[in-house]
């Protein structure tokens, strides 16, 4: 059997609000809102199209039909958009408030959901990488945490995989708002109510009230958009900072191998002294007692000369160590963003 003959769960609005269930097969909904096989395979995650005096939408799970007299919901099983449905899409279709007609409730109702989808998978990551780069950059740690790093590197996938749908959203609507004959034909109720018709040649501009709603919608994604690179281009500039400070930590731990190494070097060089009287070789020092502590005061003394020449000539060459930079964790503009904290994670 070919998956189109399956059948498909619907929630069926009306323009009173009421909500009914039930199932029916793909071939019968096509048949009935006159419309082909292919404009139901919802094939991209986000689209809006304009179908026989149909609104086809996508937006991620949610796949929704809008005619001048109802919106049907498909495939809602599972996607734990039920409470949404009854508690707050069918209250907003029903609201009597809004003098536009049917397909203009039920294409807001969507993409206030959508949009609010994504301002809600915003505010989960924001807070959790905005408080892992503070405690990141802090100049006072020695190195990085490996476990807030991994933290962060996870947050900051989700990050661009929001940045992604958002990016996706915008130029679904930036496509119709390109093209005035689409926005014509969202407008279903004006081609099939003579009342309407006759309202929008009285100077009620629908395709205008249906373009300046694209455009808020639009501008808000657009607003979510600039958020997200913000918080990348934020998470670029404490990258750099982390970088600093693990090279300045191990600029640190280097000098101080340097500086033991030249003591190690002093005591042997003078340290060849005594090997020289541990040979089984006589002579008359070994019949004085006082040769011994002159013998390794000289040695020490010798030994604690050569290292302090050492570390002068240390301080005269190397200069000391940058100091880390701060950064602020204020949000700033930033156009561009590329993140590389996995490589990082790897360095620790």
């Amino acid at each position: 059997y070919s998956l189109f003959y399956l059948f498909i769960s619907q929630m069926k609005f009306d323009q009173e609000g009421n909500v009914t269930s039930f199932e029916k097969k793909k071939t019968e909904l096509c048949q009935e809102l006159s419309l082909q096989a292919r404009d139901l395979r919802f094939q991209h995650s986000t689209s809006l199209t304009a179908r026989n005096n149909c609104i086809i939408l996508r937006m991620a799970s949610l796949k929704a039909i809008v005619t001048p007299e109802s919106l049907l919901v498909l495939d809602f099983r599972g996607l734990g958009l039920e409470r949404w449905l009854v508690l707050e899409l069918a209250p907003q279709l029903a609201s009597q408030t809004h003098s536009l007609p049917f397909e203009f409730r039920a294409l807001e109702a969507i993409l206030q959901h959508k949009v609010n989808t994504l301002q809600t998978r915003l505010n989960e990551v924001e807070p959790v990488i905005l408080d892992v780069l503070e405690s990141l950059v802090d100049p006072k740690i020695l190195s990085a945490d490996r476990s807030k790093l991994h933290v962060l590197l996870q947050n900051s996938k989700s990050l661009s995989e929001l940045e992604t749908d958002i990016k996706v959203f915008k130029d679904s609507l930036l496509k119709i708002l390109d093209e005035d004959e689409i926005i014509e034909e969202l407008c279903l109720t004006k081609w099939t109510d003579p009342r309407v018709f006759e309202e929008s040649s009285l100077g009620i501009d629908h395709a205008e009230e249906m373009e300046l709603l694209l455009e808020n919608y639009y501008m808000q994604a657009e607003e979510l958009g600039n958020k997200t690179r913000e918080l990348k281009g934020l998470i670029d500039d404490s990258e750099s900072v982390i970088f600093i400070n693990l090279d300045s930590h191990r600029n640190v731990m280097m000098r101080l191998n340097l500086q033991l190494t030249m003591g190690s070097f002093s005591l042997t060089l003078f340290g060849l002294i005594g090997v020289a009287f541990g040979m089984n070789l006589t002579s008359c020092f070994e019949e004085d007692p006082r040769i011994f502590w002159l013998v390794t005061g000289f040695m020490f003394l010798g030994s604690g000369l050569i290292w302090r020449r050492l570390l002068s000539f240390l301080g005269r060459h190397l200069e000391p160590s940058v100091p880390p930079l701060v950064i602020h964790t204020d949000l700033h503009s930033r156009n561009m963003a590329h993140f590389h904290l996995s490589h990082i994670y790897t360095l620790m």
